[in-house]
Parts: structure tokens; sequence; C-alpha cells
């Protein structure tokens, strides 16, 4: 009768770990503990075994019972456990998946790489606060109340004196106000417009630089734009500069790089003119000078400001700067 209990216990186990629904449970249980059971028949034969060895075989007989319950209740709980995570949609017995690894935005890579090219030629990295006062937004640099030009910025103003800026040329007036040439500054940081579409968004970022020295010239300006865009685009690029307006540049300019697309011969990218603007510059406006107390027949230099958002668009081929702020990590990963 022992050998027959223990032969129970290890069937017991091995039926259990074969079960995998309820139905299956339930079925065990009447097969095993059931009052027609496996261990019920065997029970009813101790009435014949000796009467010395009944106590013997009695307590192990409620050992083995004792643990096919626990065995029982034990399995019942993870098939009920097992059963509610399916239920919400989780199954643990599945492999695990790998973790996406995180990686610089890349508009952030793109900031850090102009950040660097222009460091490699000697300019020293400067700071300012959005929140900005409209005297270092606009009238330092030569954009008087009611100028037309404040027109072209959309601005969100906090009052009359306060607002967000829209450019970091602030930090222009901001440091040759304290500071006395040579100067050879980039201000890289966020700027704020009221525009929204395909190509512009109200928060964007942007990089403004200025040299300030004696007898600076339009060719110094050319040959740092042209190394700027030979390092950012990998390429020697043809450069054009188009006349054009900026209060607080004269003569100012913008400036254009054959189509990274199509290589200047024309597609849907450029428009087919085989150009695409990447920035605007021009030498100091005397009046500038003047504002911060610099002596204009002294002193000349040369100014200008970069969209960070649209060097990345050129450089990846993005047709929609709206991606950038999407968070769709499918964008984002390929970078």
């Amino acid at each position: 009768m022992e050998q027959q209990l223990l032969q129970l216990a290890v069937s017991a186990r091995e039926e259990l770990d074969r079960c995998t629904t309820q139905a299956s449970l339930e079925e065990f249980r009447i097969e095993y503990l059931g009052r027609k059971g496996r261990f019920s028949t065997i029970m009813r034969g101790l009435g014949a075994v000796a009467a010395a060895d009944r106590p013997r075989i009695g307590q192990a007989a409620n050992q083995v019972k004792a643990e096919v319950e626990a065995l029982f209740v034990t399995r019942k709980e993870q098939l009920a456990e097992s059963g509610n995570t399916r239920r919400h949609g989780l199954d643990f017995s599945l492999p695990g998946r790998k973790p996406v690894s995180g990686r610089l935005h890349p508009v952030s890579q793109v900031m850090q790489e102009t950040c660097a090219i222009f460091a490699s030629l000697g300019f020293a990295v400067a700071e300012g606060p959005d929140v900005e006062v409209d005297y270092y937004n606009f009238e330092a640099l030569n954009i008087p109340p009611h100028h037309p030009a404040r027109d072209m910025h959309d601005t969100f103003y906090f009052s009359e004196s306060l607002l967000l800026r829209t450019h970091t040329s602030p930090m222009q007036a901001r440091i040759m106000e304290s500071r006395q040439p040579p100067l050879r500054v980039i201000a890289p940081g966020k700027v704020y417009r009221c525009d929204s579409d395909i190509t512009h968004t109200p928060m964007f970022h942007q990089v403004e630089g200025f040299l300030v020295e004696k007898e600076v010239s339009f060719a110094d300006l050319k040959g740092v734009l042209t190394i700027f865009t030979e390092k950012m685009f990998g390429k020697d690029l043809p450069l054009r500069f188009r006349p054009s307006f900026f209060p607080f540049t004269e003569p100012s300019a913008e400036v254009d790089i054959a189509c990274v697309i199509c290589q200047g011969s024309g597609c849907r990218v450029c428009k087919k003119s085989g150009w695409l603007e990447i920035l605007g510059s021009g030498m100091i406006d005397p009046e500038v000078f003047r504002m911060v107390g610099y002596d204009p027949q002294v002193y000349s230099g040369f100014a200008f400001g970069l969209g960070i958002e649209r060097i990345a668009m050129l450089k990846y081929g993005i047709d929609d700067i709206r991606l950038f702020y999407e968070n769709d990590q499918r964008f984002l990963t390929q970078f």
C-alpha cells in the first residue's frame, strides 16, 4: 500500500504539470481527490492492513494527500494568474522586447555640429535669456518703434516692453555693450514667432554669429560662411549671396547654397532654381555700433543668423519641419 501511495504522489505531480486549463485541473481533482478518486480507492484498502502497520500507513497517506492538495492549489493559482494577464493583454511567457536605445535629437545633433564648426574658427559661445526686453530685441538692433521691419517677426508679447525673443541677435547688442573688440561670438538658442506650417514652428532654434575687429570686409564674411557650409554638408557646394534687407546690417545678403538634392540641376525641393536659402547675413550697420558706443570709423564687422531646423532639413532631406516635434520613434531612430 505504501508503494501505491508513492506512485500516486509521483503520478499526481506529473499530471498537474500537464494541466494547462481550469477544465483539465478540475478533471485532475475528480480523478485524484474526488470521493471516487484514486486516493479514496487506495484508502479503502487500509482496513486490510495489519493493525500494527495502520498508524504508519495512515500517516503516510495523510502526508501524500496533503502534498497533492497543496500542489493542486498552487497550480490552480498559477492558472488563474495566467488567465488574468492574458485577459489584460499580457503574456509573461513571451520573449522580452529589446529596449530602444536613446540618442540625441537630430536638431540637437545639428546644433552641436554647428557650434563645433564655428568654435574651430575661433568663435566663442554665448547664451542669453529667452524672455527679452524690447530694447535689445529691436531698438538696439536699429529697429525703433513703428519700424516696418517689426512686422517681419510676428512677436509674442507679454507687455509693451517684454517679449519672447524673435531671434538670438539681442546677444549681439548685449555683448558689444559689455566688451570691447576684437569680438568673435556665436549665440545659439531657442527663438519664438507666431508662425506654424510645414516649414515653420512657433519655437525653433537659431544661431546668431558676429565678428567685430578693425578692417573687417565682406570677403571675410564670405570666407567664414563658405567654410561652414563645406564642413556642415561635407562637400564643396557653390555659394551665392543675394542682396536683401536687415535693419541691423548694411549691406545685407541672403545666402544660398547649391541644392543638396539635385546638386544645382533643378528639382522640386529647390523649385527648379538649383538653389536653397540657408541664412541671412551682412556687414553690421554703423548705427548698431553707435548704439553700443563703438566708433564705426575704427571698427567694422559682420553678422549672420541661421535656423538650425532649416539646416537639419537640408542636411537630412526632411520635407516637413513638424516631424522634429512629433516624437515618432520611427523617425528619430534614423539619426
